[in-house]
C-alpha cells in the first residue's frame, strides 16, 4: 500500500526550455520529485565542466530527469495506441525508473564516478536509492526497481529506460545541445517515438523510422567529439580527478585539509559496492554529496600547504586549464618522459608528484554498440533486422566500429 501522503495541490506543470510545459503525471510523482534524494540533482550538473568549454551548459541533471519523463510519456501513449498493454500501474512505475534512472550520479556526473566510490557505477548507485524509497513509496518504488533493473516481464520498459534507443539518451542528445549550442546533437525525438513498437515482448522501431535513427546515430558521434569528449573538456575533467586523487592521498596520511562531512567520509574511505549493502549510512552520506561539496573544498585548497593540491585547485578555479594534444596514434614513453622534465622544472616537483601534471589515456568513442541490446528495425514484412543490416546509409556500419584517440595532457608555463 502507498502511504497516506498529502495529495493537494499536485497537479503540477514545469516549464522546460526545451519542450515547452511538462505535466506531472502522477501525484506519487510529484512526491518522488520533492523527495531530498531527487532535489540533490537540482545541484549535479549533466556535462561535468562542460562549461569550461560552451558556457551555456550548465544544465543540471534535474532537468534532464524531468525531460527524460516527458519523453517516456509521449513513448507510452504511442505504444499503447499501437495495441500493446500498459496497466497504470506500470505506466507509473516506468515512469518513475526513468525519473530515477541517474539519481546515483555523484558529483558532476562521469567526471568523478569511479573516484568517489571504488568501481560502483551510478547505475548501481541508483539501484540502493530505488530500492531505499520503495521502503517510503511502497508497491510502485518496487515495480520501477524491477523495470529498471531488468526484471520485470515485460523486456520493453526496461529498454525504453536503458538501451540504445532509450528515453535518456533521447533527451540528453537534445538537452545538451540546447544548452551547449552545439547543433549538431539535435535529433527528431518525437518521429522516433511515434516510430517505436513492440514484437515479442521487445521494443523496436518501425522501418519507417530508419532514416531518422540514422540521424539519431550520427548526431550521438558528433555530440561526444564535439562536447562529451572535447579535448579541453578532457583535460579540464582529468585535472578535477587528479585533484580529488591528491587531496584523498593526503587524509590518508594524517592530513587535514578542508572538507565537507560528505566529502570528507569519501575521502577517508574506499568506499567498494560491499559498503553500501552493508551499512546504510554509506548511501546517507552519497546523498548529501554533490558539485557545491567539490566546488567549495577546491576553493578553500587553493590555499592549502601542499604544493600539488594547491597548483591544481587555482588551475581550475581560474580556468588556467593544462594543454593537451590528441593524436591517432599513442603518445612514447620518450615524449611522455619528457613533458614530466619539463613540468618538475616549471613547479620542481618531485619525481613522485609529476603523475598528478601529466596525464595519457584513450578516448573511445562508440555511437552504437552492437554487442549490447541492439537496435532492431521491424520491417514491413513484419521481418526484424539489426540496424546495420537493414540501413542501406554505409556510414552506420561505420559508427559501429569503435574510434579511438590517444592523448597527452601537461601544463605549460
Amino acid at each position: 500500500m502507498r502511504p497516506n501522503l498529502n495529495r493537494n495541490n499536485k497537479k503540477k506543470i514545469v516549464n522546460d526550455p526545451v519542450y515547452g510545459f511538462i505535466s506531472i503525471p502522477d501525484e506519487i510523482i510529484f512526491d518522488v520529485i520533492e523527495h531530498p534524494f531527487m532535489q540533490r540533482l537540482r545541484r549535479i550538473m549533466q556535462l561535468g565542466l562542460s562549461h569550461l568549454v560552451y558556457p551555456g551548459a550548465i544544465h543540471t541533471r534535474f532537468h534532464h530527469v524531468l525531460g527524460a519523463m516527458h519523453l517516456m510519456s509521449q513513448a507510452v501513449s504511442t505504444i499503447r495506441r499501437k495495441g500493446n498493454d500498459i496497466s497504470l500501474e506500470e505506466e507509473r512505475a516506468v515512469y518513475l525508473a526513468i525519473l530515477l534512472h541517474d539519481i546515483g550520479h555523484g558529483p558532476f556526473s562521469h567526471a568523478l564516478e569511479y573516484d568517489i566510490v571504488c568501481g560502483v557505477s551510478h547505475e548501481k548507485i541508483s539501484g540502493y536509492f530505488i530500492d531505499r524509497l520503495s521502503s517510503e513509496f511502497g508497491e510502485d518504488l518496487n515495480r520501477a526497481l524491477l523495470i529498471f533493473q531488468n526484471k520485470y516481464e515485460k523486456p520493453y520498459l526496461h529498454q525504453l529506460v536503458s538501451s540504445q534507443l532509450d528515453m535518456d539518451r533521447l533527451d540528453y542528445l537534445n538537452r545538451d545541445s540546447f544548452y551547449s549550442g552545439v547543433s549538431e546533437g539535435i535529433i527528431g525525438s518525437e518521429r522516433l517515438i511515434e516510430m517505436l513498437n513492440v514484437h515479442e515482448g521487445n521494443l523496436v522501431l518501425e522501418e519507417k523510422g530508419i532514416y531518422s535513427i540514422e540521424k539519431f546515430i550520427v548526431a550521438r558521434r558528433l555530440m561526444y567529439w564535439q562536447v562529451y569528449l572535447h579535448k579541453t573538456v578532457v583535460a579540464a575533467e582529468y585535472m578535477l580527478i587528479y585533484t580529488l586523487r591528491r587531496a584523498k592521498e593526503l587524509v590518508k596520511n594524517g592530513e587535514v585539509i578542508f572538507a565537507s562531512s560528505a566529502l570528507k567520509f569519501f575521502l577517508e574511505n574506499d568506499i567498494k559496492q560491499e559498503d553500501f549493502e552493508k551499512n546504510p549510512k554509506v548511501l546517507d552520506f552519497f546523498a548529501q554529496l554533490d558539485d557545491y561539496d567539490i566546488l567549495g573544498a577546491i576553493k578553500e585548497w587553493q590555499n592549502n600547504s601542499d604544493q600539488v593540491l594547491s597548483i591544481l585547485s587555482k588551475a581550475l578555479v581560474n580556468r588556467k586549464l593544462f594543454k593537451i594534444e590528441i593524436s591517432k596514434e599513442p603518445f612514447s614513453k620518450a615524449r611522455i618522459e619528457n613533458e614530466k622534465k619539463t613540468v618538475q622544472s616549471l613547479y620542481n616537483l618531485t619525481p613522485e608528484a609529476l603523475d598528478y601534471f601529466v596525464y595519457s589515456d584513450i578516448l573511445t568513442n562508440k555511437a552504437y554498440n552492437q554487442d549490447k541490446e541492439n537496435i532492431n528495425i521491424l520491417m514491413k514484412s513484419g521481418e526484424i533486422i539489426d540496424l546495420t543490416k537493414a540501413s542501406d546509409n554505409l556510414n552506420i556500419s561505420a559508427l559501429a566500429q569503435p574510434v579511438e584517440k590517444y592523448f597527452l595532457c601537461y601544463p605549460v608555463a
